[in-house]
């Protein structure tokens, strides 16, 4: 099954399960890009790219705000993971790290950035 066909966000390219969470966190390459922090580890084994978004709680209190950015960066991603030169079995966390509320322009520009840092990584 081609996944990458189409700007669509199944399961299967969600990143959930603590095994898995914990070997991002402790095995991945950390980077940062304006208002984000992101980890990413590559031949994790899949064969798709899987992605886990969070926007902490002690920057939001109000959930309303925390899903609305979340849904933004899902967007993003599932918008610009074109971009993605790995083939597939790339993990990438990626963190909200602003006290202030980014608009859809500036969040899909930092995903690009994102995705742009993990291309030049070996």
């Amino acid at each position: 099954m081609d996944t990458t066909v189409g700007n669509t966000f199944p399961k299967q390219e969600r990143l959930c399960g603590k095994t898995s969470i914990s070997r991002l966190i402790s095995g991945g390459r950390w980077g940062t890009v304006e208002g984000f922090k992101f980890c990413c580890l590559r031949n994790t084994g899949e064969e798709v790219n899987r992605i886990i978004v969070s926007v902490p709680k002690r920057l939001f209190k109000r959930a309303v705000k925390r899903n609305l950015l979340k849904r933004r960066i899902r967007e993003s991603w599932r918008t610009s993971k074109g971009m993605m030169t790995t083939a597939g079995g790339t993990d990438i966390m990626i963190l909200y790290n602003t006290a202030e509320i980014l608009d859809s322009s500036r969040v899909r520009a930092a995903i690009e950035g994102i995705i742009t840092q993990i291309n030049g990584w070996d």
